[in-house]
């Protein structure tokens, strides 16, 4: 998919329509900027909104993607279903991620939060408080890598791993 050609049609589309980026903005309730930077390729709309936007221009999802008129056929109401669906499933597995990653920052601040407090106070010069300590500075460190993680395009290279490593296709 080629970003750049698919955000020049999406101006195209809306040129044609006489919107101006905020009309249209208003209308999928989303933001100027959003419709901006579809139009430039840097970010693309989610599934369930390339529908959206498709029933509005009356064109294809392919030839959104595309970024060109391919002159078919709208999509049937089964395979509209169908995308809508995996729209859905896509969008829950975001939110299930945001709650996970979410969890991890949490972590992450109570226990520096607990470090610091265990630093400042000298306490974590003792034996068992200074291991305590020790704990807590790494697992924050590992709480705010996993998030630097999670939050990165390599997660699913990470997911990849983990299931090669544990011997599971």
């Amino acid at each position: 998919m080629d970003q750049k050609k698919t955000g020049s049609f999406f101006k195209e589309l809306r040129k044609e329509k006489g919107l101006t980026q905020e009309q249209l903005a208003e209308q999928l309730n989303v933001s100027g900027r959003t419709i901006s930077r579809w139009e430039t390729g840097s970010n693309m709309p989610d599934l369930d909104l390339l529908i959206e936007i498709a029933d509005f221009y009356e064109v294809e999802i392919g030839e959104l993607i595309d970024g060109e008129r391919k002159g078919g056929i709208i999509m049937d109401k089964e395979l509209k279903e169908t995308v809508l669906k995996v729209a859905d499933y896509s969008s829950d597995e975001k939110i299930k991620l945001m709650k996970k990653l979410h969890v991890f920052a949490w972590v992450g601040v109570i226990s520096f939060l607990i470090f610091l407090v265990l630093d400042c106070t000298g306490m974590a010069g003792g034996r068992v408080p200074g291991a305590f300590a020790d704990f807590c500075e790494g697992l924050a460190l590992g709480a705010l890598i996993t998030a630097v993680i999670y939050t990165s395009r390599h997660i699913n290279k990470v997911r990849v791993l983990k299931k090669r490593l544990l011997h599971r296709q």
